[in-house]
């Protein structure tokens, strides 16, 4: 997806990621988490809020996932990019959670800690400040692991599982 939520009490829920991180990752097959309108485009196939990308079969394609970081919505979706095991999500950095600990370090191929914050974009298309956490990027399966330790993004890459 290319919206991401932070609660700030100065913007709105709704932020898109910067085109060159999606770029960089090479073409995706699905995004599960894409707003109804788009600022550019970040896979082949697009799935809205209207179509709701829990309910709909994601068959094991190329997922690029930034879920709404609401919950329990964020939980549900990386549940699901596990079971997929294919693709790549940007998250915030909060390793120290109950996401990170039970799903994402156990099942993630490897994990990216962006170097610095990313500044996201408002539905407007201006880029917002930086927000109050970093991101990192998870790869799921083999194949997204090296995609993401050769995508020249700034930041540590790190081996989680094979």
């Amino acid at each position: 997806m290319n919206t991401s939520f932070e609660r700030s009490k100065q913007t709105t829920d709704e932020w898109y990621t910067p085109k060159w991180i999606v770029d960089a990752l090479g073409s995706f097959d699905l995004d599960p988490c894409a707003p109804e309108n788009r600022l550019w485009n970040t896979a082949k196939r697009h799935i809205t809020p209207s179509e709701d990308g829990l309910k709909t079969e994601w068959g094991g394609v190329r997922v690029w996932l930034n879920p709404p970081y609401s919950r329990p919505l964020i939980e549900r979706f990386v549940e699901k990019m596990v079971r997929n095991n294919n693709g790549i999500a940007l998250l915030f950095n909060r390793c120290d959670s109950k996401m990170f600990q039970d799903l994402i370090f156990p099942n993630a191929s490897a994990i990216m800690f962006v170097k610095g914050r990313i500044k996201f974009y408002r539905p407007d298309g201006t880029q917002g400040d930086s927000p109050g956490c970093g991101s990192v990027l998870i790869a799921f399966g083999e194949e997204n692991a090296k995609i993401l330790e050769y995508s020249n993004i700034p930041g540590k890459y790190i081996k989680l599982n094979n």
